[in-house]
């Protein structure tokens, strides 16, 4: 088995696509606080819920120097449709390359749903310090109320 980055850990810093077709990585945050919030896919239910609260408290998070970034696995296409149709304020980015980031996390991963096993995202998130470093991991996110509990812990570090 594998040991995957956690608290106290550098943020692996492997580069991934922006909508806009540029590029960005973890080390572009360098000196600032950085939430990453991986989710499985654009424009489901829990991700759209999950993407509009960070949206929703882009303001206070900005507040606290916090920079924010959603992850997934979907195109730079698919996600320009997912900021218009929902106005996300929240910056996205496309890990899909193999190896990628969510690879190197640990957090692409075999699953299961209806006896079918698939390759998916686990949506956890990432708060990382001013130097890199993992500050908190939450894995297998909730949605409900998780924008606020990775804010109150931002303002904490």
């Amino acid at each position: 088995m594998t040991d995957f980055p956690a608290a106290g850990d550098a943020m692996p810093d492997i580069a991934m696509d922006t909508p806009d077709g540029g590029t960005v990585k973890p080390s572009d945050f360098k000196g600032k606080k950085l939430v990453v919030f991986f989710y499985p896919k654009d424009n489901t239910p829990g991700c759209t819920t999950e993407a509009k609260d960070f949206t929703a408290l882009k303001g206070d998070f900005d507040a606290a120097g916090v920079e924010l970034l959603g992850v997934s696995k979907d195109s730079a296409k698919k996600h320009q449709n997912f900021i218009a149709k929902h106005d996300l304020k929240t910056p996205l980015a496309t890990d899909a390359e193999k190896g990628g980031l969510s690879d190197a996390l640990g957090i692409w991963t075999e699953k299961q749903m209806y006896g079918k096993t698939y390759m998916g995202m686990v949506r956890t998130t990432y708060l990382v310090d001013t130097k890199g470093k993992i500050a908190q991991v939450w894995n297998k996110v909730k949605v409900k109320g998780h924008a606020e509990e990775v804010l109150e812990a931002a303002k904490a570090l």
